[in-house]
């Protein structure tokens, strides 16, 4: 049997003690495409060129935290090497002319003590088609958690293959 969360050092359960990782305060929307020498290669090449090549990124599960307030303009540069929390979509292609997309969108609710929600999505569709179904996703989602949006946030990248190619579209949690 595993344990409770109360007895597992460093967590305690419900009342107000230690958190392993601080929750997030800030957001911000980044996109790339690359072409690569491989499908890695391809990726990294997407990463670099959305900003966040030099880090590790966490990937998370889709919440943004209530009152994140987006950075805008995203940061010039992350710290090398530093763990940053993502929400992320990605895909990659080894077959020339075929057009790969990603998109994330995220919904503010109106109540800002509330949680947002983003959503991600890739597909070989064109930009405005992952862009739409992001978005419809986002609202599915919010409309399950009762909650009214105040905005759809939204970032994609789309990219017609040449040989190997990636795209990738995320929401970076920042503080």
């Amino acid at each position: 049997m595993g344990q409770s969360p109360a007895n597992m050092p460093g967590i305690d359960s419900l009342g107000g003690g230690q958190v392993i990782i601080k929750t997030p305060t800030k957001f911000f929307l980044v996109s790339g495409s690359s072409e690569g020498f491989s499908l890695l290669n391809a990726f990294d090449g997407a990463l670099m060129a959305s900003g966040v090549g030099d880090t590790n990124l966490v990937r998370m599960s889709s919440i943004l935290p209530p009152g994140c307030e987006e950075i805008k303009p995203p940061p010039v540069s992350l710290p090398q090497g530093a763990l940053v929390p993502v929400a992320y979509a990605s895909i990659n292609s080894d077959v020339p002319g075929e057009i790969i997309s990603s998109a994330v969108a995220i919904g503010i609710p109106k109540d800002a003590s509330l949680a947002g929600l983003i959503m991600e999505y890739s597909a070989r569709e064109n930009e405005n088609i992952v862009l739409e179904q992001v978005k419809k996703m986002v609202a599915k989602g919010m409309e399950m958690r009762s909650r009214e949006i105040k905005e759809i946030m939204a970032i994609s990248a789309t990219y017609k293959v040449l040989a190997v190619g990636a795209v990738f579209a995320g929401v970076v949690l920042w503080d």
